[in-house]
């Protein structure tokens, strides 16, 4: 069976809905903490990628190149993590760390504004004030997450392939909603389906290799991946980045082949 990846707001259901898919499904639930666990041990603390999950880029942040290499952790982490399918990740951005990949089951899940309060009261022990304050300020960071870092609306319904709407259907009425979607054909994990899978993974093992490796981690680029041949674009200072960046992606497990023609460096006079 596929990955179904959970979009929500904070308080908002999409844990619940997570935890009935993976006891409906048999599927692992996998959430943030699992993914920032994994992350961390490159090194980076875990409030730092949190806050990468959670907070728009500053400036400060763009200008010392911290936040892409939070986010090519937290996207390798992921990939890792659901590789081999029947898992079900609710998560920020989880269909767009994912995207290249192969077909995901992308949910998302909007409540009723009293569902997400009284939910947030609960949790963290707010008033009613305090826990509106909360959901309104995350909302607009998450907003402006994805339009920072992806360019899109993180509201578009045409983003995902359903929106479940709690203020009238319940958590037992959404779970059996996707579970039924989850069982369709178009959906199971199939050979095609697991290759673009691995591709995306060997993808993302070279990227990271990339990012935290001296000669290459001021860079960013994007790397795609087919059959074990990565293709690598983005810009470079000077010929001699060029052959670092091949000489490191082809050191990686896997890579067979790199492909460097879209790799662009300044023209000399």
């Amino acid at each position: 069976m596929p990955v179904i990846t959970i979009s929500r707001g904070p308080f908002s259901g999409g844990e619940m809905l997570a935890e009935c898919l993976s006891h409906e499904l048999g599927f692992r639930c996998v959430d943030r903490e699992v993914i920032v666990e994994r992350a961390a041990a490159h090194g980076v603390s875990q409030e730092e990628l949190r806050a990468a999950l959670d907070k728009p880029p500053t400036l400060i942040e763009w200008l010392q190149h911290r936040k892409y290499l939070y986010l090519v952790l937290i996207q390798a982490a992921l990939i890792e993590e659901v590789r081999t399918g029947n898992a079900v990740y609710h998560g920020n951005a989880g269909h767009l760390l994912l995207q290249g990949g192969p077909p995901l089951l992308r949910v998302r899940i909007v409540a009723p504004t009293g569902f997400r309060v009284k939910l947030a009261q609960d949790r963290l022990k707010l008033t009613a004030d305090e826990a509106l304050d909360y959901i309104a300020r995350a909302d607009q960071d998450r907003r402006k997450w994805t339009q920072y870092l992806y360019g899109i609306d993180w509201s578009d319904p045409a983003n995902y392939d359903v929106v479940l709407n709690l203020e009238s259907i319940d958590i037992a009425g959404a779970c059996h909603t996707v579970a039924t979607l989850a069982r369709r054909k178009s959906f199971e994990v199939t050979p095609a389906w697991q290759a673009s899978m691995d591709d995306l993974a060997l993808a993302s093992r070279v990227r990271t290799e990339l990012a935290f490796n001296q000669a290459t981690a001021h860079m960013e680029v994007e790397v795609a991946a087919k059959e074990h041949a990565v293709r690598i674009t983005g810009s470079v200072s000077n010929p001699w980045e060029v052959e670092q960046v091949r000489l490191i992606a082809a050191s990686v497990r896997g890579v067979q082949a790199v492909n460097l023609d879209e790799l662009a460096s300044p023209v000399r006079p």
